[in-house]
């Protein structure tokens, strides 16, 4: 793309960011109680109702661990994507069976397999409790604002979750960067069983050439199922099937929890973002991804354990790549600044304004100057990336944590927090010790090298060792990868931690008086700086524009309004199908475009026109992957699984013209169920919902 169009495109992009009530693109993604109707109704002739609106709220789900889902049967069937099930097909995996290459089936409920550490969560009711929040900190700034809105938050998510705490999650969030506050009440489900999973082959067919690109030939999707009480969930909201998909130029509506974007952010914000988060990030990701893969090489059984570690790597690095390009883009920061250069001459030209608001863009610049010397050392004396010094720093604070008043605690050691900590803590999923050595050979290494081998953090850690020999020593010496180990030292409290000569616990109360002194510092005079003047900026911003804004992602529900839509690739028309018969065009029949024998063997059963995948306008961003995409009808139409390359830079804006979701069609879900997989007890369940 020319840099003349890209600033075009960008121009645009950026003005339909502070879209007025009259104007209306395919941009945004809307929180369930403040929909866009008037545009809704004016672009689609789509009026959806407060019914229409609180089904699709409560029959679409969240993965607690970072994805999207939804229900699509009223016995708990739940539909998202491969990858975002792909840790508990791992974890349920063994050397001599391997799921995640093989696939599953669960021909009868009693087959149905429980995964360790999914949650599912429901959202059913959101209230405002922005005044409540406010008024806690109002006046208040540094370490005094931060304690303060943390206790808030705590005591109205302890009140809200009261004595059902194992089926219920509540969560103050942030929307609009502190301009508003909103309690999410959600039902949580730990019992989540495996139902259906194809192999990883077809799952994710064309591998990391084809990540982030289109046309696309997965069949990306998994299916699961909630359950009460040792039976299958009886809910009343969930999406049936569309009996014919969507057409070309139809409208979409995903429902998905996009992880977080940065579309809000002052431009020192940016500038920190590129240059001491992406850039770092990317060095390591590319790393890491050496190790791994010389890791894997060794043997297949390495192979097969570290694969998951290398898919979350490549993944990420192409994720961040793009956001990083996006970044890099002079374009880019020259119509940022121009935006926020235009909301600071409104906040200026009153003396009102400028005597509330004036001074928060430059209170936040200074906060980032602080974050660039904090954040060096608070990265790497948090040694994460071992599953063993996790446990082990989860029990440790915890032990402390849990003695004192909720709103005194740690956000994540909270009341209601803890039952997803500890069904991640008693998980029974395999750890692989070699594997983790490996692991925490590499976090040791990289510790002494950005700090220093003179740094007394680094001395303390290592003392006279080599990350390799003090890796090796401590997990030959662990027992923290059994469950009943650590759920021993969770419920025996300080009295076990104080007595456990386990060398990862010893490690973790060595290093917590420091990690703290510098999570505190980074809450302190970072975080608190930056939510208490970015209220400043919404608020400024509220004044000129209204909710006519929609908030930055924030890992909560959000609606997306498109359509089905190809797009134009330098003078080439990118149509928005493809087709079953277009998966063995593609095929090479090496990897990573090898298909599956089963699709081979089904190939003379199977309808080669059938859609295959399908590119929309909607919004989205990393969270939304598993998202269901509906018609106006509430129809299951697709299953949203990647965007394409464009969509990479979606983080900072959306482009109307370029970006685009990629989701299976509906109809392919049927055909490979039916047809390759014989799993007509699935297919049976989800068709039987269609209306």
């Amino acid at each position: 793309m020319t840099h003349l169009r890209r600033n075009a495109v960008l121009a645009l992009a950026i003005a339909t960011v502070i879209v007025t009530q009259g104007a209306f693109a395919d941009e945004g993604m809307w929180t369930p109680d403040n929909l866009p109707l008037a545009q809704l109704k004016q672009k689609f002739g789509f009026t959806p109702d407060a019914h229409w609106a609180e089904h699709a709220q409560r029959a679409a789900l969240r993965l607690a661990g970072g994805c999207s889902g939804s229900f699509v049967s009223p016995t708990g069937l739940v539909l998202t994507n491969h990858h975002c099930a792909r840790s508990c097909v791992e974890q349920l995996s063994t050397a001599e069976k391997d799921i995640v290459k093989a696939g599953f089936f669960a021909k009868e409920n009693k087959d149905e397999i429980k995964c360790p550490e999914i949650e599912l969560n429901r959202l059913d009711t959101i209230t405002h409790v922005t005044d409540r929040v406010k008024q806690a900190t109002v006046g208040k700034s540094g370490e005094a604002y931060s304690k303060a809105e943390k206790a808030v938050k705590s005591d109205i998510e302890k009140e809200c979750v009261g004595s059902d705490k194992e089926a219920t999650r509540c969560d103050v969030v942030n929307l609009y960067h502190g301009g508003v506050y909103d309690l999410y009440k959600y039902h949580r489900y730990q019992d989540v069983r495996l139902v259906f999973v194809p192999e990883e082959a077809i799952a994710f067919f064309g591998g990391d050439p084809d990540n982030f690109n289109f046309p696309r030939f997965d069949l990306d999707m998994a299916v699961l199922r909630a359950y009460e009480g040792g039976k299958p969930a009886k809910v009343a909201d969930y999406f049936p099937f569309s009996k014919n998909g969507a057409a070309d130029k139809e409208l979409t509506v995903t429902v998905g929890n996009p992880g977080g974007t940065d579309r809000q952010l002052t431009v020192a914000e940016l500038e920190s973002t590129r240059d001491v988060d992406l850039i770092p990030r990317l060095f390591d990701l590319s790393e890491r991804r050496g190790m791994v893969t010389q890791y894997r090489s060794e043997s297949a059984e390495n192979a097969r354990v570290a694969q998951n570690d290398l898919f979350g790597i490549e993944n990420s690095y192409k994720a961040l790549k793009g956001r990083l390009e996006a970044l890099q883009d002079p374009n880019v920061f020259a119509l940022k600044r121009k935006e926020e250069a235009d909301l600071r001459a409104y906040v200026e030209a009153d003396p009102a304004r400028k005597a509330k608001y004036g001074t928060a863009w430059d209170n936040i610049a200074k906060a980032m100057t602080t974050y660039r010397n904090l954040e060096m050392p608070f990265k790497y004396t948090n040694l994460a990336g071992t599953k063993y010094f996790a446990y082990a720093r989860t029990l440790v604070r915890a032990a402390a944590e849990r003695k004192k008043p909720n709103a005194d605690r740690l956000r994540e050691f909270t009341e209601s927090k803890l039952p997803s900590m500890t069904q991640s803590l008693f998980s029974t999923a395999p750890v692989y010790p070699q594997f983790e050595k490996v692991k925490f050979t590499y976090i040791l290494t990289k510790m002494r090298e950005h700090l220093g081998t003179d740094d007394a953090f680094v001395k303390q850690v290592l003392d006279k060792q080599s990350p390799e020999a003090l890796a090796a020593q401590m997990i030959d010496a662990t027992k923290l990868g059994d469950p009943a180990v650590r759920k021993a030292l969770w419920e025996g409290g300080a009295e076990a931690i104080a007595k456990s000569d386990d060398p990862f616990i010893k490690l973790a109360i060595a290093v917590d008086p420091q990690t703290r002194q510098l999570r505190k510092q980074m809450e302190d005079e970072v975080e608190s700086v930056v939510d208490k003047n970015s209220e400043l900026v919404a608020a400024a911003r509220f004044d000129k524009y209204g909710t006519s804004v929609y908030p930055d992602a924030t890992f909560t529900q959000r609606f997306s309004f498109g359509t089905v839509k190809g797009w134009d690739e330098k003078g080439k028309q990118i149509a928005p199908f493809t087709d079953i018969g277009g998966a063995f065009a593609h095929a090479t029949g090496a990897d990573p475009f090898a298909l599956p024998q089963s699709w081979l063997d089904a190939k003379p059963h199977l309808n080669l026109a059938q859609h295959m995948n399908l590119a929309t306008s909607n919004d989205i961003i990393g969270g939304n992957s598993g998202s269901p995409m509906i018609n106006r009808k509430g129809e299951i139409v697709g299953l949203v699984f990647d965007g394409n390359i464009h969509s990479l830079g979606g983080d900072y804006w959306f482009d109307e013209s370029l970006n685009r979701t990629v989701a299976v069609d509906s109809g392919a879900i049927i055909e490979a169920l039916r047809k390759v997989y014989k799993a007509s007890r699935v297919a049976d369940e989800l068709q039987a919902a269609q209306k």
